[in-house]
């Protein structure tokens, strides 16, 4: 990955709308959600959903593909986790305190 990719991917998750966004997603899995099911569980009316999932899928975050009559939006756990593994080891080194955060057995979501 590279800076650019990573600072824009940065700056989409540095909004806390979209952050939420992406974290029910995350748990969405593959099925996904629309707007309007995103908006409902922000809180938020779908065209304000609308507008964070454009930043977000312009940043790689997200995707989105159309069925039917709806748009359905996906985490890209590719891109993902392509921008932690970017952070903990290329950058970090793979430095061992900072991977420990990583240690799913140690650690509870």
């Amino acid at each position: 990955m590279k800076d650019g990719q990573a600072l824009d991917m940065l700056g989409a998750l540095s909004q806390e709308t979209r952050l939420k966004t992406v974290r029910f997603l995350v748990k969405c899995g593959d099925d996904g959600a629309t707007a309007g099911e995103i908006g409902k569980q922000l809180k938020a009316s779908a065209s304000r959903a609308s507008f964070h999932l454009s930043a977000l899928e312009h940043a790689g975050v997200v995707t989105s593909k159309r069925q039917s009559r709806h748009i359905i939006y996906r985490a890209n756990f590719k891109t993902l986790g392509n921008l932690v593994s970017f952070l903990l080891n290329d950058c970090c080194d793979n430095h061992p305190d900072i991977r420990a955060c990583c240690d799913m057995e140690k650690v509870c979501c």
